[in-house]
């Protein structure tokens, strides 16, 4: 089987929202699987000593602006949401928790639901109560959902798909990896493209 695309990804990003809505359609016009990782942005910037960019006034309105016209280029539904950004391990650990208990297909299913509902409909991922209504909407288990996320296995498991995001370089969203080269950024795309094709840009 073809290597698969290693995907990272933050709830709360709207570059890796965007992401998220291509990388699968992508992946399979190279004959790739898509390999998620649900991570924590403020633990990559704190790792790489970086801020987000909604974070600098001198960026901010730029920032927001470009949220909207890269989500109008790829024709993404996109709202921007208020507060932004989030915290969002409840989210992380939820798909951590689908991942290995129900497969790959539940956890990136959650991915697309999650953001689609923080992105255009304002859904407050960091909220418990919003969240688990969120969770029954997509016909899960809200009760097991709820548990699973404070429970400290998961908890672990987020933990630990951090640490082994940065072991690997990854220092924001969305990130990629293929076959060992890293990628950052929805902008990638084109080379994205180029490198699964021709096997190098």
């Amino acid at each position: 089987m073809p290597a698969a695309i290693d995907f990272f990804f933050d709830f709360s990003s709207p570059y890796a929202y965007i992401a998220n809505e291509w990388i699968d359609a992508l992946a399979a016009r190279h004959g790739r699987p898509v390999r998620r990782h649900a991570i924590l942005l403020g633990v990559a910037f704190q790792a790489a000593e970086l801020k987000s960019p909604v974070s600098h006034p001198v960026k901010r309105e730029y920032t927001l602006l470009d949220f909207e016209r890269s989500a109008r280029f790829e024709r993404v539904p996109y709202r921007q949401p208020s507060p932004f950004p989030i915290a969002t391990q409840n989210a992380a650990r939820v798909f951590w928790w689908l991942h290995d208990t129900q497969g790959p297909d539940a956890a990136a299913a959650w991915s697309r639901a999650g953001m689609r509902a923080y992105f255009t409909r304002g859904v407050p991922l960091n909220e418990p109560v919003a969240l688990k209504a969120l969770v029954a909407e997509t016909a899960l288990d809200a009760e097991a959902a709820q548990d699973a996320w404070g429970d400290p296995v998961w908890k672990q498991r987020l933990k630990q798909a951090n640490d082994d995001a940065l072991a690997l370089g990854v220092f924001g969203a969305p990130f990629f990896i293929i076959d060992g080269e890293p990628f950052w950024g929805n902008d990638r795309k084109p080379q994205l493209e180029r490198r699964l094709a021709d096997g190098r840009i």
